[in-house]
């Protein structure tokens, strides 16, 4: 039993060792053991000990040897025998003992083991020996922290600090680490002042270590303001976006001894939070509390905390700070119209985006991200059901899908699909954006049988994010430079995004517009950096790729606005807004001068005193000869791509121009009543340049370009040189062609000329055979349609010159334009509509038996009620929808339909293409009929084929012609700047009345007989000589008809009447043949 025995003696001795040393007395420990091996010694020599006792003694001994010779000083001892000297390693469970491992002979103790394996080496004994065991070094780096100023100079040891902070680390370890080794400064550093040092030593314990921090800490305090950084993070509680956030920094180690907490210093990434309405600071004697009131995107960061009083407490946060994301919910479909049939399903779908997750309300559809659930129809009691889709443990978000159930044999204009499902005409469903969306769309069921997108209110999410903060009324003079930070990032991180929603863009413009408004009214000085930023975000809404939105918005077309608290403004006035939010900013920048330059917007803002002159990006020239004397500031910001965001909408309400220059907004401090631009021409095939400035107030606050204070000076080599008396956003717009174009002026006004005189004697003819032609209905209905045809494209060609004699290019009577316009457009469709009617005519009267059918009023009626009644509908539809909205006529240049806003245009063109198309089908089944009805039966038929044969004829011309001038009508909508298109136009319709006259009155021979008849003298004798037929108006067309053998005189009629009889029997003969 002695060897269980003396392990426990081992045991408790260690335990009294290291008690002891840890109060000192370490020297006392050294010659107790000392004399303990002299006492072993002896009584070993006096008694059979066994060799287990003596190896526990021996190392036991060599334990406590291992431990004292780390100090630095020797301990002699007197050994009358030979001691074996025994390093040995034991596993420590004492987590403030740092062990230290030795390259020398050891004696393992486990004990968890039944055994002790020992290793000796003798070491021979002398009267004084001093004992020196080998160690291994083991260093640590630490840190201090000094709230001064850096300067490298510190790094230099004969620096005051650098001496300072080395003497206190030496006397501080060497007191509290007794195994120390060495210490030394690594560097200093920035973040206040940091200064690096590593201590070297055997063996450490935290809590020596800990001491030794505090101990230098308290030194350097006494001249120094120390800072003491916490190890533990700062206290906070994740909150919702928008929700209240509290972040708690302490509580102040007692061993600072603070007295109170002066001051509480809060930052996040490295920026001072001040405090303001929503940011709250409270202290109690050693906590400090910042309360963010609603914690937005902008409050997301890394935060840290400065407690000062006597010394400084700093505590930082484990990382980023941020809000939660909100469930965002979206369920498919919002709303949906079924037809309800017992047994038929329907599928809904919810999603939410993470790390939540999602349930239908009372369903078995379990829960996920993203759940499917199928409902079956039991029975058609309820017309209504809803499903509630909400949040896992966040029952407050939630969603409702609403179906409406329709009796079996209801109708559907739109049939059902997963989408919208079904819906009758002008029904309007609902539905959900894109997962990082924010919003819903609308869209309604069209007569056509689908389905219309009509509003999209779908905004990105960050941008919705964005938008929500600056309507909280949370920007301020603190938060207002990160917010915009955050703004510009976002923008041109989602460029392409943005640039492809018009929602988006306008909520983009709205928060700019309340960024401006902020700034005016509670006198926040806009810096370069913020500026910037504000620039930034600005250039990525006027890409190119934002051109198809911004025109969306601009005819507000599928967005109706955002609803947000505020006023949004209509999405037509986004653009006005837009450049509206931009130049109050700009009166809001700092008494600074700097220039600023993004990829679209260029920015210089400096002083001058009597005159200005300078080149921006070698475009704009501005000169300003004089001014009211003085220092003045002067801003002046070039747009490289604004003419994709502003409409070329000028004071009349026209867009037949384009900005054909930079926009340049021009702004200054002082009095300027005279200042000059000298434009670079962008497209130089533009002519017609104007000065403008853009108007706010023009349209009821639409905004359009206004010429009113600016004029002309220069208009050479591609510049043109503008004088204004007036300080805004200016421009320049060109007309795709020029005012006063010498060739079309000449083509159009003597085309049409011509056309009138040709119309003129198209109806004197008709006057003159009218009664002739009372006997065959088809004649008779024919020469109506001729009549009617001439009449209205009369009536038009005076119209259009009344509407070009009260319209131009700089000047607008609107009320008489209107009135112009309408009687073109329903004139025009007269034309096509008559000629329509003599089409159906002659179908009609190529399938059906001769002579019989339809009465002859019953076709005048038909023909009245197509002719004028298709026409007058259309023109009165046409006007009631577009004036209304001013968007009935083209403004300027002349007065006609309006393309660009309303394409009312299209309510001409299309009928009468589509006219052109029909007759032209008619022509060839007509054209077949008659080349396999080839047998003439009679003279009634004969005479019937004829006027089939002329009208035929007619049709086959002039439906080509037609239609080839209009579709050349087409073409100058699609190139509007092509002037061989507009020439080739105006030529083919001024001849329109030519064509009539000639194909459909002179080119039927049997017109030219009656009008040869009509030419011979009413008494003496009728003679077919050229002499006699010369005494009258019409002789030549006498004439000419003889010459293609109109008169057919024949010798054949042998009998004693003289030529007189021969001629008489002509006449009749001619007279028969005429279809009355």
């Amino acid at each position: 039993m002695a060897l269980p025995k003396a392990v426990r003696y081992l045991i408790v001795l260690l335990a009294v060792y290291y008690s002891l040393e840890n109060l000192g007395y370490r020297q006392s420990l050294t010659e107790f053991f000392g004399e303990l091996s002299h006492i072993h010694s002896r009584e070993k020599r006096q008694s059979n000990t066994s060799n287990s006792t003596d190896e526990l003694i021996n190392i036991t001994i060599s334990i406590l040897n291992v431990t004292t010779a780390t100090t630095p000083s020797t301990t002699p001892t007197t050994t009358p025998t030979t001691t074996p000297n025994v390093t040995t390693l034991l596993p420590t469970h004492d987590p403030l003992l740092i062990p230290v491992t030795t390259p020398t002979t050891t004696v393992i103790l486990n004990t968890t083991a039944a055994m002790l394996n020992t290793t000796t080496t003798t070491v021979p004994a002398t009267t004084t020996t001093t004992t020196v065991m080998p160690t291994t070094s083991i260093g640590r780096d630490l840190s201090l922290a000094m709230d001064i100023d850096f300067d490298s100079k510190y790094n230099d040891p004969s620096s005051e600090v650098y001496q300072d902070v080395s003497k206190a680390i030496q006397e501080q370890c060497q007191k509290h680490i007794p195994t120390l080794q060495s210490v030394k400064i690594t560097t200093f550093r920035s973040g206040s002042t940091i200064a690096d040092y590593t201590i070297t030593a055997s063996a450490f314990r935290e809590d020596q270590i800990k001491a030794a921090e505090t101990g230098i800490f308290t030194d350097l305090g006494q001249k120094y303001p120390m800072i003491f950084d916490s190890t533990t993070p700062l206290m906070f509680q994740q909150p919702f976006f928008g929700e209240s956030a509290t972040v708690t920094c302490g509580p102040v180690p007692a061993n600072l001894n603070f007295s109170n907490i002066l001051t509480a210093e809060w930052t996040r990434d490295g920026k001072l939070i001040l405090e303001d309405s929503e940011h709250k600071f409270s202290k109690t004697k050693d906590t400090a509390t910042l309360t963010v009131l609603r914690f937005f995107i902008t409050d997301n960061g890394n935060y840290e905390c400065k407690l000062k009083d006597k010394y400084i407490f700093r505590q930082k946060s484990n990382g980023l700070i941020s809000f939660k994301e909100k469930p965002s919910i979206k369920v498919t479909p919002l709303s949906k119209t079924v037809l309800c049939e017992v047994g038929k399903t329907v599928s809904l779908q919810c999603s939410v985006n993470k790390p939540y997750k999602v349930e239908f309300k009372d369903t078995s559809a379990g829960r996920g991200e993203t759940i499917n659930y199928v409902y079956q129809i039991t029975d058609c009691a309820n017309k209504e059901v809803r499903f509630t889709c909400q949040a896992v443990n966040f029952t407050q978000y939630k969603e409702e899908i609403t179906l409406e159930l329709l009796e079996p044999t209801a109708r559907l204009v739109c049939l059902e699909n997963s989408v919208y499902g079904g819906g009758n005409a002008n029904d309007q469903v609902v539905v959900s954006c894109k997962s990082n969306e924010e919003g819903e769309k609308t869209a309604v069921c069209r007569e056509t049988g689908e389905w219309e997108i009509i509003e999209d209110n779908c905004v990105l999410r960050p941008i919705k994010e964005l938008l929500d903060q600056s309507e909280a009324d949370t920007l301020n003079n603190n938060t207002l430079p990160g917010f915009l930070d955050h703004l510009s990032n976002v923008t041109l991180t989602l460029t392409e995004e943005v640039a492809q929603s018009p929602a988006s863009i306008n909520a983009t413009v709205v928060i700019l517009n309340n960024v401006a408004n902020v700034a005016s009214s509670a006198h926040i000085p806009i810096g370069q950096t913020s500026m910037e930023d504000i620039l930034l975000t600005a250039g990525s809404l006027t890409t190119d790729g934002a051109k198809g939105s911004w025109n969306t918005l601009n005819s507000n077309s599928t967005t109706n606005g955002l609803a947000t608290r505020s006023v949004a403004p209509k999405p037509e006035r986004v653009s006005s807004l837009f450049l509206l939010s931009l130049e109050t900013v700009t009166s809001n920048l700092n008494n600074e001068s700097f220039n600023i330059e993004t990829p679209s917007i260029l920015l210089n803002k400096t002083t001058f005193t009597d005159s200005f002159n300078a080149n921006f990006n070698s475009s704009v020239e501005i000169d300003i000869p004089e001014a009211d004397g003085g220092s003045k500031l002067i801003t002046v910001m070039t747009f490289s791509s604004i003419d994709n965001v502003l409409p070329a909408r000028d004071v009349n309400n026209s867009t037949l121009t384009v900005i054909n220059g930079r926009v340049v907004l021009v702004q200054s401090s002082g009095t300027v009543n005279n200042i000059s631009f000298t434009f670079d021409i962008i497209n130089n095939t533009l002519e017609n340049p104007q000065c403008v400035f853009w108007n706010f107030s023009l349209f009821d606050g639409l905004g359009g370009w206004d010429n009113e204070g600016c004029e002309l000076i220069f208009n050479v080599n591609e510049t043109v040189t503008c004088n204004c008396n007036h300080l805004t956003s200016f421009s320049l717009l060109m007309s795709p062609y020029s005012a006063d174009d010498p060739v079309l002026d000449y083509i159009t006004y003597i085309g049409v000329g011509i056309s009138m005189a040709s119309l003129v004697i198209c109806l004197i003819i008709e006057g003159v055979i009218w009664g002739k032609i009372r006997k065959n209905n088809t004649s008779y209905l024919r020469h109506v349609s001729i009549v009617n045809i001439a009449v209205s494209l009369l009536i038009a060609n005076i119209w259009f010159i009344i509407g070009a004699a009260i319209s131009g290019p700089t000047m607008k009577n609107p009320s008489a334009c209107t009135a112009a316009t309408f009687f073109i457009h329903f004139f025009y469709l007269a034309l096509f509509f008559w000629m329509l009617a003599s089409a159906l005519l002659l179908l009609y009267r190529i399938v059906s038996v001769f002579d019989g059918g339809l009465s002859k009023k019953s076709m005048l009626a038909i023909g009245f009620s197509l002719g004028y009644g298709a026409p007058l509908i259309i023109a009165i539809i046409t006007i009631a929808v577009t004036a209304p909205k001013d968007e009935y006529t083209r403004g300027t240049g002349v007065c006609w339909l309006n393309w660009y806003e309303s394409k009312a245009l299209l309510a001409f063109v299309i009928p009468a293409l589509v006219i052109v198309l029909i007759n032209l089908i008619i022509l060839f089944v007509v054209i077949y009929k008659m080349l396999r009805r080839r047998a003439v039966v009679d003279a009634a038929q004969a005479a019937e084929r004829h006027v089939l044969v002329v009208i035929a004829r007619s049709l086959a011309v002039l439906t080509p012609f037609f239609g080839l001038t209009w579709g050349l009508g087409v073409g100058t909508m699609i190139s509007p700047y092509n002037r061989g298109i507009h020439i080739s136009f105006a030529f083919f319709n001024s001849l329109q009345g030519f064509f009539i006259l000639v194909f459909g009155t002179l080119l039927d021979k049997k017109v030219l007989s009656e009008i040869a008849i009509q030419s011979e003298p009413s008494s003496g004798t009728k003679s077919t000589s050229i002499g006699t037929s010369s005494t009258s108006g019409l002789g030549f067309l006498r004439f000419w008809r003889k010459r293609r053998g109109v008169y057919n005189v024949s010798s054949a009629h042998d009998s004693s009447d003289s030529v007189n009889s021969f001629s008489t029997q002509a006449v009749l003969v001619s007279r028969s043949d005429i279809c009355e």
